[in-house]
């Protein structure tokens, strides 16, 4: 994967992570199932993936972290949505959105010919 396509892939899987946090405090496995059940299984994050991204992501001061217990009564490190990520979300989403939609229009043309 070029630098390029690994940058796509980074902003889209960040972006995605502070949706799913968006409703409040999650741990790794709680985001990784939000975001499998809101894509129809369409995207798996696996541990290898998700969890560089949240460190990434604290790292950016976009996310912090801390120790709790989870349902099962597992100790687990929650993410929370700071400030600067919930402003990163809101100024990302409509670039990312737009972006998306153009691609889409792109791929589904059933014509050589400009519009």
């Amino acid at each position: 994967m070029g630098d390029s396509e690994l940058n796509v892939f980074r902003n889209s899987l960040d972006l995605i992570i502070l949706k799913a946090l968006s409703w409040g405090p999650r741990h790794g496995y709680d985001v990784a199932e939000w975001v499998e059940r809101v894509t129809e299984a369409t995207v798996w994050l696996e541990e290898g993936t998700l969890y560089p991204a949240l460190h990434r992501l604290e790292r950016k001061g976009w996310v912090s972290a801390e120790w709790g217990v989870s349902k099962n009564n597992r100790r687990a490190r929650f993410y929370r949505l700071t400030p600067q990520g919930k402003a990163q979300l809101k100024t990302d989403t409509p670039t990312w959105l737009r972006h998306a939609e153009a691609i889409a229009r792109a791929l589904r043309s059933t014509s050589p010919e400009l519009a």
